[in-house]
Formats: structure tokens, C-alpha cells, sequence
């Protein structure tokens, strides 16, 4: 059984959501409050997250970010807020997913699925392999699932793992956001197609020496994206 923990300051959305899930076979915990929340999501055993993004004492960009410098589960982040900003900051800081309020209880356990079935195919993937990548001084070592910048390690997250090694594997081959998304998240994990964008970004700040003039991930405008060899 899944285990779920919802950060939800307001108790009858917190009760909707938990009984909706609840109905679909999860397990769910429920926390009120930004800084029993946190507790909770570092110390506790849980596969997903939902996480309010207004919320007393510590707010939901905060909890996010530092769930995400620990563990590398699902979070959807879910908020009244519809501004651009707040959705790119969200996705920023290790969001899996942005929810709009109000939404229906069907949309969420749809995503809850989609998100959970999707990083259990991205964790089944992790077969023994031995083949590595060495691209001037990147090194992916797909069997260990560690990468390496000049001699330096670097940690990446899951997603953004997959999705430096699909481009390192396909060099010189341009790929839009659509088909980057269909390929690393899926159509059916209904996230956010400015995600993609968002893990480029990540991506360059942790590989290149300058990411404003990248060496390895080139941004084909009108197009999408390439990595260069």
C-alpha cells in the first residue's frame, strides 16, 4: 500500500482529499501546519506528497525545497495562486506537479496514480547496466546512476537523471518540449509541459561552467532542445 502525506492547513479539504484517496486503496497521513508538516515528510516513509502552497508557520515553497534536498518522491504542489510565477517556482524547486485550486477530488487521485505509476517505472528502469557516457569532461554512469563533472560528483534528482541521460544518449538531435515531456514524464503523469524547461535550467546549472553560454545543452529556438557532442 502507498503511503500519502497531505499538508493542508484548511481540515475539510484535507479530509476530502484523504477519503477520496483512502477509497482508492492508499494509506494517508494529514498534517495542518507548515512546520508539523515538514517534520513529518523528512522523517516519515511516504511515496507522495500533496503539499498547500499557502500554509502557517512555513510555507509550501519552503517545505518543498527541502523535501526535495532529502527525498526523491512525487510532490504535488496544490494552491489557490494561479500566477505564472508561482506555478515556474513551484516546478523550480522539485515540484513534480501544480494544482490549481478548486479542483475535484477525481482530478487528484487521477495525478496521484499518474505521478506514483510513473516513478515506479522510473525506478524499475534501474536494471544493472554497465554502459557510461563520457562526453569531454561529463561523465553518466548509468549502472550507478551517478554523474560526474569534471572528476566532481553531482547530485541530480530522478527526473532530472533521466532526462540528462535520454539527451547525452541522442546527441545532435534536436527534441521539442513535447516530446521530452511525453518521453521523461508522460502524457499520463498530467503535469506541466513548463517543466520541462524548468529541468533544462537545472540541468545547465549543474553541468555547465556557464550556464548562460552552455557548452553541452543548446536551446534550438522555435524548436527545442540539443545537447552537443
Amino acid at each position: 500500500m502507498k503511503n500519502i502525506l497531505i499538508i493542508e492547513d484548511e481540515t475539510s479539504i484535507a479530509e476530502l482529499e484523504r477519503d477520496y484517496l483512502e477509497i482508492n486503496g492508499y494509506q494517508v497521513d494529514m498534517e495542518h501546519s507548515g512546520d508539523e508538516g515538514l517534520k513529518k515528510a523528512l522523517t516519515g516513509n511516504y511515496d507522495l506528497i500533496i503539499l498547500d502552497l499557502m500554509l502557517p508557520k512555513v510555507d509550501g515553497f519552503e517545505i518543498c525545497r527541502k523535501i526535495r534536498d532529502k527525498h526523491d518522491i512525487p510532490i504535488l504542489m496544490v494552491s489557490a495562486k494561479k500566477e505564472e510565477i508561482d506555478k515556474i517556482r513551484g516546478l523550480g524547486l522539485g515540484a513534480d506537479d501544480y494544482i490549481i485550486k478548486p479542483f475535484s477530488p477525481g482530478e487528484l487521485v487521477a495525478r496521484v496514480k499518474a505521478h506514483l505509476s510513473r516513478y515506479d517505472r522510473l525506478l524499475g528502469s534501474r536494471a544493472p547496466q554497465t554502459e557510461e557516457i563520457r562526453i569531454r569532461g561529463l561523465l553518466i554512469d548509468k549502472s550507478s546512476r551517478r554523474v560526474f563533472v569534471n572528476n566532481q560528483e553531482v547530485t541530480f534528482t530522478t527526473r532530472e537523471f533521466e532526462l540528462l541521460t535520454f539527451l547525452a544518449s541522442n546527441p545532435n538531435r534536436v527534441f521539442s518540449k513535447d516530446q521530452l515531456f511525453e518521453h521523461i514524464w508522460g502524457y499520463d503523469s498530467v503535469g506541466d509541459i513548463a517543466t520541462v524547461t524548468v529541468h533544462i535550467h537545472k540541468l545547465r546549472d549543474k553541468i555547465e561552467q556557464d550556464p548562460s553560454n552552455p557548452q553541452y545543452i543548446d536551446t534550438i529556438w522555435g524548436a527545442g532542445y540539443r545537447f552537443k557532442i
